[in-house]
C-alpha cells in the first residue's frame, strides 16, 4: 500500500499553498485521500476466499484483517451458491459469481459487485484464470501485477509517476504495451541456496533483460511485477493465457500474445520491487521443474511457431535462444554426454580402443587432441557462469566479484547448478516425450527444515538418482577397462567433469538438506524409509505413505503418452541391454569356460540367470508378505540358506573356473543395468505385461531396484553422518553464522531436555 501513501503525499505537495505545509498534512487529508482513491486501486485476486470463509479458514481471517487495516483494499473472488433447478427434478445446481468485496465500517465484508457467471470460470490453469477474472474490477489505463511473495519500498513508489510516463514514449511506431520492472531478491542472506538463486536472478533481471529489450527486442513477460497497458490487454485476451496444460507458464504467453498482436514490450531498470525466492532445495527444484515443463509446452505451442515465422532471421534466433533454446541446448549437452560415454563403452568393450591406442595416428596426434578438447573446459563451466560474473563485476567491482565468485564455489555452487541442470533436462525432455505438464505448488514458504530421505527419494529418483547411477556405471567401466587413455591428461580432465556431474546428481539433495548428516535424523529417516517401502498401499493411500502408490502414480505419464512415446522409450531402453551384452563377454570366467568369446548362448545364459534371480526374489517377497508370524523363522532360514548357497557358488566359480573380483564387480554392474532396462521395457509395453499377468512381477522388480538404489544412497549418507564434524560443516555451509549458531544451541537444548 505504499502507492496510496505516496499518492497522498504527492497530492498534498502539489495542491498545498505555501502556508499549508506549516499547518501540517492533516489540513488537506480528506482531499488528498479522495484523489488517491481516484488514481489507485489495489485488488487482491483470491479465488478460494468464498470457500475459505465458509470453512472458517485462517487464511480468510487474515485477508479480512488486511481489509480492515487498509480500507481501500479490495478482494476479488469466485463465489459458489446452490439454487434449485426450475425443472421437475428440483435438484440443486451450482451457480458461480465473480465478487468484489471490501471491509465495511462494522468489520464485516461488504460486497461491492456480484456478477453472475454462466459457469465455473476456472476452466484452464488456475493462476491465469484467477488473474483474468479480476481484471474487470480494476480501473485506469495501467495495471501492475504483484505476486504474493513480493514487497515494495517507499522510495521506489515515488518513481511510479516517472514510470507511467514511459507509456507515452514511442519506440519506433508503437507505444509500450508491457513495461518490465526489475526485481530485488531480499532472501539471499537466509541460506546458501537462496544466495545462489539471488545472484542468478539478479543477473537475469539486470544484464539479461536489458539486452533482451534493446537491442534484441525479444523481451516478453516473465512474471511479476511488470506494468501492463490495461486497455490494450483488455481487448486482447487479458494479461495471461490460461489454456489447460499448454499455458502452464502463463506469464510468458502473455508476452507472446502482446508481441503477436503488435504490442511493444520494453524494460526499465530505475524501479525495482522486492521479491522473496524459495530457500529450500526441494522448493527450488519444484519451481525449476514447473518452468522446464512450461518451456516444453512452449516448444510444442503455436505461439512460438508464429513468432518464429513473423520475426526476421536475427530476431528469430534471439527469440529461440532466450526462450526454449536454453532448455533445448541443455538437453543436447546432456545427450552429448551420454553419447560420449556410450561411445567410449563401445570402443572399450569391442576392443577398438586398444587397437586405436597402439596405432601411429593416435600416438602422434597430441596437438589435434589438445585443440579439440581445450574448448570443453570453457564451454562446460566458464561460459554458463559468465553472465553472473559480469553482473557482479559491474555492480561491485572486479576484485569483489572474483572474491564472491570463489566464495560461491567453496560453498558448492557448482554442485547445485549441476544438479539444477539435471532438473531442467529431465522435466523438459519428459514434457516433450510424454506431455502432461502440470502446475507444481512450491508453497513459497520460509522452509529451512529437514527433509526426510523418503521424500527426497520420491522427488529425485527418476530425475537424478537413476541417471546418476547410470553415469557412474559407465564411468566405472571406462575407468576399469579403458586402460590406454589413463595417461592422457586432457582426457582425464574431461572425465572429471562427468564424474562431478554424476556425483552432484546423487549427492546434492543431501548436501543442501538442513541437518542432512545429523545422526539422530538419519536414524529417524531410516525408520521412515522402511515404513514407506513396506507399506502395501491401496485405494486412497497417497504416494507419500506407500511405495506402491508412488510407483503407480509414476506410471501415469507413460500410460498417457501414446504409441510414439512408448516406442521411443522402448528404443532408449535398449542401451542398457547393449551395456550388459558387452560386460558379459568381458568376464574372465566366460573366457575360461568357452573358447568362442562371442557365442550368443553366453548372452542368453546371462539373461536366464537374471530372470532366475528375479523369480527367487519374487518368491521370497511373496512369502514375506503372505506368510503368518509363525512362519517368519522358517522364512529367515530360507533366506539365509539362499545367501549361503550363493556364497558357495561364487567360491566354487572362483576356485574352478578362474572367476575374479573384477568379474563380480562387472556382474553387479550388468545386473543393475539389466534391471533398469527390463523396467523401462515393461513400462513402455505395459499393456502386454498386464495381459500376460506379469505386471506384479514388474512391480516386485521395481521394488527391489528402488530398495537397492535407496540402500546404496542411504549407506553413503549414513557413513558421512557417523562423523560429527560433517554435520557441523554442512550447517555452516548452508546457513549464515548467526543461524548456524542458533541451530547448534537448539540441538544442545533438545538433547538436554531428553
Amino acid at each position: 500500500m505504499y502507492y496510496e501513501r505516496v499518492l497522498e503525499l504527492l497530492a498534498f505537495l502539489d495542491t498545498a499553498q505555501e502556508i499549508d505545509p506549516m499547518e501540517g498534512y492533516r489540513a488537506a487529508e480528506t482531499q488528498c485521500k479522495t484523489l488517491s482513491d481516484l488514481k489507485f486501486t489495489y485488488v487482491i485476486s483470491c479465488q478460494q476466499y468464498g470457500i475459505q470463509k465458509l470453512q472458517h479458514d485462517a487464511c480468510a481471517k487474515e485477508i479480512s484483517e488486511l481489509m480492515k487495516r487498509y480500507p481501500s483494499l479490495r478482494v476479488a473472488y469466485v463465489d459458489e451458491d446452490e439454487v434449485p433447478r426450475q425443472d421437475s427434478t428440483r435438484k440443486a445446481k451450482k451457480v458461480y459469481y465473480s465478487v468484489l468485496a471490501k471491509a465495511s465500517p462494522t468489520g464485516h465484508d461488504q460486497v461491492i459487485y456480484r456478477i453472475k457467471l454462466p459457469g465455473n470460470p476456472i476452466l484452464g490453469e488456475g493462476k491465469p484464470e484467477n488473474q483474468n477474472h479480476a481484471i474487470i474490477f480494476t480501473r485506469g489505463e495501467c495495471l501492475q501485477t504483484i505476486d504474493m511473495n513480493q514487497e515494495h519500498y517507499m522510495e521506489e513508489a515515488f518513481k511510479m509517476r516517472n514510470l507511467l510516463h514511459e507509456f507515452e514514449k514511442r519506440d519506433g511506431a508503437r507505444n509500450p504495451s508491457i513495461l518490465g520492472v526489475r526485481e530485488n531478491i531480499f532472501t539471499g542472506s537466509v541460506s546458501t541456496l537462496a544466495w545462489f538463486m539471488s545472484k542468478q536472478e539478479t543477473s537475469f533481471v539486470t544484464l539479461s533483460q536489458r539486452v533482451l529489450a534493446k537491442p534484441l527486442r525479444v523481451r516478453f513477460h516473465y512474471g511479476h511485477p511488470d506494468v501492463f497497458d490495461r486497455l490494450f490487454h483488455l481487448t486482447r485476451g487479458g494479461v495471461s493465457k490460461a489454456s489447460k496444460t499448454i499455458n502452464l507458464s502463463e506469464d510468458v504467453f502473455g508476452g507472446f500474445n502482446s508481441t503477436l498482436r503488435e504490442g511493444n514490450v520494453t524494460y526499465c531498470e530505475y524501479v525495482q520491487v522486492g521479491k522473496g525466492r524459495d530457500v529450500g532445495i526441494n522448493q527450488l527444484t519444484l519451481f525449476e521443474a514447473k518452468v522446464a515443463n512450461g518451456n516444453g509446452e512452449q516448444t510444442l505451442s503455436r505461439d512460438i511457431y508464429r513468432l518464429g515465422h513473423h520475426f526476421d532471421f536475427f530476431r528469430m534466433l534471439s527469440c529461440y535462444y532466450t526462450t526454449v533454446g536454453f532448455y533445448f541446448s541443455a538437453m543436447i549437452t546432456v545427450w552429448a554426454l551420454y553419447a560420449f560415454l556410450y561411445g567410449r563403452l563401445y570402443l572399450v568393450l569391442s576392443g577398438i580402443d586398444e587397437l586405436l591406442a597402439t596405432g601411429e595416428s593416435f600416438i602422434h596426434n597430441g596437438p589435434l587432441q589438445i585443440s579439440l578438447n581445450s574448448p570443453a573446459f570453457v564451454q562446460l563451466g566458464f561460459l554458463t557462469a559468465l553472465p553472473m560474473l559480469m553482473e557482479m563485476c559491474v555492480g561491485d567491482g572486479c576484485g569483489s566479484a572474483l572474491r564472491e565468485f570463489l566464495h560461491m564455489q567453496l560453498q558448492f555452487a557448482s554442485v547445485f547448478f549441476s544438479f539444477s541442470l539435471g532438473t531442467k533436462v529431465h522435466y523438459y525432455g519428459t514434457t516433450l516425450l510424454h506431455g502432461g505438464a502440470q502446475y507444481r505448488a512450491t508453497g513459497r514458504g520460509f522452509v529451512v527444515s529437514h527433509v526426510k530421505f523418503a521424500e527426497n527419494y520420491r522427488l529425485y529418483c527418476r530425475s537424478h538418482f537413476v541417471k546418476g547411477i547410470e553415469l557412474m556405471t559407465l564411468l566405472v567401466v571406462d575407468l576399469i577397462m579403458g586402460q590406454p587413455y589413463r595417461a592422457r591428461i586432457l582426457y582425464n580432465f574431461i572425465t572429471i567433469y562427468m564424474w562431478f556431474l554424476a556425483i552432484s546428481w546423487l549427492s546434492a539433495p543431501f548436501i543442501f538438506n538442513p541437518c542432512g548428516f545429523d545422526w539422530q535424523k538419519i536414524v529417524d529417516d531410516w525408520a521412515d524409509w522402511r515404513m514407506w517401502m513396506n507399506h502395501r498401499g491401496g485405494i486412497g493411500v497417497p504416494p507419500a505413505k506407500s511405495w506402491v502408490s508412488w510407483w503407480r502414480e509414476e506410471q501415469k505419464p507413460l500410460q498417457q503418452c501414446g504409441r510414439r512415446g512408448n516406442i521411443v522409450e522402448f528404443l532408449l531402453a535398449m542401451r542398457f541391454f547393449l551395456c550388459q551384452y558387452g560386460l558379459v563377454y568381458h568376464l574372465d570366467i566366460v573366457k575360461n569356460i568357452t573358447n568362442e568369446s562371442h557365442n550368443i548362448l553366453v548372452y542368453f545364459m546371462s539373461l536366464v540367470i537374471f530372470f532366475t534371480i528375479l523369480l527367487i526374489m519374487k518368491a521370497v517377497s511373496a512369502a514375506r508378505r503372505h506368510s503368518s508370524a509363525r512362519f517368519q523363522r522358517a522364512l529367515r532360514l530360507i533366506k539365509g540358506s539362499l545367501f549361503l548357497a550363493l556364497l558357495i557358488i561364487v567360491i566354487l566359480l572362483m576356485a574352478s573356473f578362474g572367476m575374479t573380483a573384477l568379474d563380480i564387480l562387472l556382474c553387479i554392474l550388468a545386473f543393475i543395468q539389466t534391471s533398469r532396462g527390463v523396467l523401462l521395457v515393461a513400462q513402455a509395453i505395459s499393456p502386454v505385461f498386464k495381459r500376460l499377468c506379469l505386471w506384479k512381477l514388474v512391480e516386485d522388480l521395481a521394488w527391489g531396484y528402488d530398495s537397492l538404489t535407496g540402500g546404496l544412497l542411504f549407506s553413503a549418507v549414513a557413513i558421512l553422518a557417523w562423523f560429527p564434524a560433517v554435520s557441523d560443516f554442512q550447517t555452516r555451509l548452508l546457513f549464515n553464522q548467526a543461524f548456524s549458531r542458533g541451530l547448534h544451541i537448539s540441538r544442545i537444548l533438545h538433547k538436554t531436555t531428553k
